[in-house]
């Protein structure tokens, strides 16, 4: 087969961290590797598709362009997705679905638009065998993805089938729980590296149900993102078991202990079970250390200083205070809710204080760790009494966040002030 163009797409400020990845896995470089809007695009074999399946960590989907050309009306999709030699890819016999999305399109109606495509598949199929093949909506077994602009059209077939963010291993979650592919973009942004000359630990203490730490533990072993499901290219026509089982092989052959100590922890019980049935479902249950405890209490899980990458709750996602820094009887009322007392309202105008309070355990028994916080809060360096040293952008879904880097040390991290006459008095600064 020759040379085919795929798309991967990504969320919003991942994708020059999604170009180094394909780099890594495929090799392309130059005019065969570009960073666009919303992803990547490339031109690569056929097993290079199947390989960036199994093993991309930060892509949402891997889809090949069948069709590109200039539209004014539904019919200009009509003739265009009837021109696609889709016998070349699947059988009448089986099903498939027509997805639309769009941005700036003059179109008035998007299921139209698709439904301009399904019927201009199902046409070619029955002028060519004299049968149609039938859509389903649920488990289709071939997903097209129309895309429109303002003036162009784009046709593709989906490879990957569901998301990549679902990675077969995660059936226990909590309230709004990460992505996998945005912890995998938190880690790539962190530039935290388990492989490298000088690894070091890293700790979420905000864990939840694993999936920063999980993802963490699967770089640390080199096991591949896709390892543990199934991928709609197993039923296209290009499709091979054999090389694809050598593929599979292969990556399993590298797989190996960590070489870095990583750890979470939660202070919600229920959530470190969860997470530890996760661990076990993902192959890392002997790279990650799981336990309970607050936040505002934990003292560092090892010796030597690492980096600490967290995602805490926030906004509708969590209302309660950490254990430390609210109030008892509100506690109590929780329990009795069987609410998962403690769990962070760290970006609410109600958690100012647990984030004071937080910063401050930090600089106390943390000095030396490096902290990333993914925060949708543009005021949190000022609630934490800390100075970012980095802002990354990142979207969590439709929520623009940044990814803030704080370098930890005893101490205020806050340029010095002129001492205010409070403090000649002996008032001490909260942020100390």
């Amino acid at each position: 087969m020759h040379p085919l163009p795929l798309f991967l797409p990504c969320a919003a400020g991942v994708e020059p961290y999604l170009a180094d990845e394909v780099h890594r896995i495929t090799g392309l470089t130059g005019q065969d590797l570009l960073t666009g809007r919303g992803g990547v695009l490339l031109r690569a074999a056929w097993r290079d598709a199947l390989r960036l399946n199994l093993h991309s960590r930060l892509a949402q989907r891997v889809l090949v362009r069948l069709a590109q050309r200039p539209y004014r009306s539904e019919n200009d999709l009509y003739a265009a997705a009837s021109e696609v030699a889709w016998e070349s890819w699947f059988t009448p016999r089986q099903s498939f679905k027509v997805e639309a999305t769009a941005r700036n399109s003059p179109l008035q109606s998007l299921n139209f638009a698709a439904l301009k495509v399904k019927d201009a598949v199902a046409d070619r199929f029955r002028t060519r065998s004299g049968v149609r093949p039938d859509v389903n909506t649920q488990w289709p077994d071939v997903r097209i993805h129309l895309h429109l602009s303002a003036d162009e059209a784009t046709i593709y077939i989906d490879t990957s089938g569901e998301p990549l963010f679902k990675r077969g291993w995660r059936e226990e979650t909590g309230a709004a729980p990460l992505k996998e592919t945005l912890a995998a973009a938190m880690l790539a942004a962190s530039g935290w590296d388990p492989l490298g000359a000088q690894p070091v630990p890293l700790y979420d203490p905000c864990c939840g149900s694993g999936t920063i730490a999980i993802e963490a533990a699967q770089i640390a072993c080199r096991i591949p993102a896709g390892m543990r499901r199934r991928f709609a290219f197993e039923k296209l026509l290009p499709f091979q078991a054999q090389p694809w089982t050598a593929m599979k092989d292969e990556a399993a052959g590298a797989i190996q202990p960590s070489p870095v100590p990583i750890f979470g922890s939660d202070v919600a019980f229920r959530m470190v079970d969860f997470a530890t049935r996760n661990a076990q479902r993902a192959g890392v249950a002997d790279a990650v250390q799981l336990r309970g405890g607050d936040a505002l209490q934990r003292q560092p899980p090892c010796a030597q200083a690492g980096v600490m990458l967290l995602n805490p709750p926030y906004g509708e996602r969590i209302a309660a205070a950490g254990v430390a820094g609210g109030n008892a009887s509100a506690r109590a009322a929780d329990r009795a809710r069987g609410l998962a007392v403690g769990r962070e309202a760290a970006h609410t105008d109600e958690g100012g204080e647990f984030l004071r309070q937080l910063a401050t355990h930090w600089k106390r028994n943390y000095a030396g760790w490096t902290a990333w916080i993914l925060t949708p809060d543009p005021k949190l360096p000022g609630k934490l009494h800390l100075q970012a040293a980095r802002r990354v952008p990142l979207y969590n879904g439709p929520i623009e966040c940044r990814l803030l880097r704080f370098d930890l040390t005893a101490g205020s991290m806050r340029t010095p002030r002129a001492a205010p006459a409070a403090a000649a008095d002996g008032v001490q600064d909260p942020a100390q």
